[in-house]
Protein backbone atom coordinates (compact mmCIF):
# COMPACT_ATOMS: atom_id res chain seq x y z
CA UNK A 1 0.00 0.00 0.00
CA UNK A 2 2.50 2.41 0.75
CA UNK A 3 3.86 2.00 -2.45
CA UNK A 4 0.94 3.60 -4.07
CA UNK A 5 0.92 6.17 -1.23
CA UNK A 6 4.31 7.02 -2.56
CA UNK A 7 3.34 7.07 -6.50
CA UNK A 8 0.19 8.90 -5.98
CA UNK A 9 2.24 11.40 -3.72
CA UNK A 10 4.54 12.25 -6.32
CA UNK A 11 2.29 12.34 -9.26
CA UNK A 12 0.38 14.90 -7.15
CA UNK A 13 3.79 17.16 -6.39
CA UNK A 14 4.16 16.74 -10.45
CA UNK A 15 7.42 14.87 -10.00
CA UNK A 16 8.28 11.50 -12.16
CA UNK A 17 7.26 8.42 -10.92
CA UNK A 18 10.12 6.16 -11.45
CA UNK A 19 11.87 3.33 -9.33
CA UNK A 20 13.91 6.02 -7.78
CA UNK A 21 11.59 8.51 -6.73
CA UNK A 22 9.63 5.63 -5.25
CA UNK A 23 12.14 3.96 -3.34
CA UNK A 24 13.28 7.87 -1.83
CA UNK A 25 9.51 8.21 -0.70
CA UNK A 26 9.48 5.31 0.92
CA UNK A 27 12.56 5.23 2.53
CA UNK A 28 12.30 9.23 3.61
CA UNK A 29 8.83 7.70 5.36
CA UNK A 30 10.97 5.14 7.56
CA UNK A 31 10.20 1.81 4.85
CA UNK A 32 12.37 -0.58 3.86
CA UNK A 33 11.84 -0.61 0.10
CA UNK A 34 11.33 -4.04 -1.69
CA UNK A 35 12.58 -3.62 -4.95
CA UNK A 36 10.62 -6.24 -6.89
CA UNK A 37 7.44 -4.42 -5.44
CA UNK A 38 9.01 -0.68 -6.92
CA UNK A 39 9.62 -2.45 -10.32
CA UNK A 40 6.26 -3.75 -10.15
CA UNK A 41 4.30 -0.69 -9.22
CA UNK A 42 6.28 1.43 -12.21
CA UNK A 43 5.62 -1.69 -14.62
CA UNK A 44 2.07 -1.34 -13.95
CA UNK A 45 1.81 2.43 -13.67
CA UNK A 46 3.42 2.54 -17.35
CA UNK A 47 0.32 4.41 -19.93
CA UNK A 48 -1.83 5.07 -17.03
CA UNK A 49 -3.35 8.49 -16.90
CA UNK A 50 -2.89 8.69 -13.32
CA UNK A 51 -5.62 11.51 -13.20
CA UNK A 52 -8.18 9.84 -14.69
CA UNK A 53 -7.60 6.32 -12.71
CA UNK A 54 -8.34 8.63 -9.33
CA UNK A 55 -11.58 10.30 -11.04
CA UNK A 56 -12.78 6.86 -12.25
CA UNK A 57 -12.14 5.08 -8.53
CA UNK A 58 -14.17 8.13 -6.98
CA UNK A 59 -16.68 7.53 -9.18
CA UNK A 60 -16.80 3.81 -8.04
CA UNK A 61 -16.80 4.85 -4.49
CA UNK A 62 -19.66 2.57 -2.52
CA UNK A 63 -22.56 4.49 -1.32
CA UNK A 64 -23.16 5.05 2.58
CA UNK A 65 -26.00 2.41 3.58
CA UNK A 66 -29.06 4.29 5.33
CA UNK A 67 -29.39 3.80 8.87
CA UNK A 68 -32.03 1.32 9.76
CA UNK A 69 -35.16 2.17 11.72
CA UNK A 70 -34.93 1.89 15.38
CA UNK A 71 -37.18 -1.04 17.15
CA UNK A 72 -39.79 -0.32 18.87
CA UNK A 73 -40.29 -1.16 22.53
CA UNK A 74 -42.89 -4.16 21.28
CA UNK A 75 -40.44 -5.20 18.99
CA UNK A 76 -37.40 -5.37 21.46
CA UNK A 77 -39.42 -7.48 24.03
CA UNK A 78 -40.62 -9.90 21.69
CA UNK A 79 -36.72 -10.56 20.39
CA UNK A 80 -35.54 -11.94 23.46
CA UNK A 81 -38.26 -14.56 23.31
CA UNK A 82 -37.30 -15.46 19.88
CA UNK A 83 -33.53 -15.80 20.61
CA UNK A 84 -34.32 -17.99 23.80
CA UNK A 85 -36.55 -20.19 21.34
CA UNK A 86 -34.19 -20.67 18.52
CA UNK A 87 -31.20 -21.20 21.27
CA UNK A 88 -33.51 -24.43 22.96
CA UNK A 89 -33.92 -25.77 19.15
CA UNK A 90 -30.27 -25.37 18.84
CA UNK A 91 -29.78 -27.33 22.38
CA UNK A 92 -32.14 -29.75 20.80
CA UNK A 93 -30.02 -30.65 17.83
CA UNK A 94 -26.96 -30.82 19.87
CA UNK A 95 -27.98 -33.15 21.98
CA UNK A 96 -29.47 -35.17 18.99
CA UNK A 97 -26.36 -35.08 17.13
CA UNK A 98 -24.43 -36.17 20.30
CA UNK A 99 -26.70 -39.63 20.53
CA UNK A 100 -26.77 -40.51 17.13
CA UNK A 101 -22.53 -39.77 16.88
CA UNK A 102 -22.87 -42.29 20.23
CA UNK A 103 -24.40 -44.58 18.16
CA UNK A 104 -21.21 -45.08 15.76
CA UNK A 105 -18.86 -44.61 17.81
Amino acid sequence: MEYIYAALLLHRLGKQVNEENIASVIKAAGGSVDEVRVKALVAALQGVNIDEAIKSASLAAPVAATPSPQPTAEASKQKPAEEAKKEAEEKKEEEALAGLSSLFG
